[in-house]
């Protein structure tokens, strides 16, 4: 189980500020898209995330689009985002990590990969070495097997003491 138990657990990518990274001496981060940075399906731009982004990227941390979602809507994102990423990536096979941290050129120590879910964004960065953070979901909009995964996951977060509604 301790494969699945993420390092930190938080509300919004926004309580990642460059004083919680330094304090976990991380330099890079693997973000995944749906309901993590934008809503599930949404083309919608997020000022909010974007100025989150820049100020990140302007204090030297190193930012890398990791999702599962089609290639197409994940460069639409990259593009808007102005950081480097891909889509289709197989999340949670180590490998994908593995390629990204190769881009970002930062050993898995010092990447936190950023997700809303267990079994995908936790496990794969867990395999990989990295320093895990999960974020809740921003909608509860989801394909049908992401529904039944986060019961499942309700039930090893409350293992670890939290108790979500995911």
């Amino acid at each position: 189980m301790s494969l699945l138990r993420p390092d930190d657990v938080i509300g919004h990518v926004h309580d990642i500020t460059p004083e919680f990274l330094a304090g976990r001496s991380l330099r890079g981060l693997l973000l995944d898209l749906d309901n993590t940075l934008i809503p599930y399906g949404s083309y919608e731009e997020r000022a909010d995330v974007m100025r989150w982004a820049a100020e990140l990227r302007r204090v030297g941390i190193r930012l890398y689009l990791l999702s599962n979602a089609r290639g197409r809507r994940a460069r639409f994102w990259v593009d808007k985002l102005g950081f480097e990423g891909v889509g289709m990536a197989g999340k949670p096979n180590p490998r994908a990590f593995h390629r990204a941290l190769g881009v970002l050129g930062l050993p898995a120590r010092q990447v936190g990969m950023v997700g809303d879910q267990v079994f995908t964004d936790v496990l794969g960065g867990n395999l990989a070495g990295m320093h895990t953070i999960l974020v809740r979901p921003l909608m509860g909009n989801a394909l049908p097997h992401t529904r039944v995964a986060r019961k499942l996951e309700r039930a090893v977060l409350k293992r670890y003491g939290h108790d979500w509604k995911v």
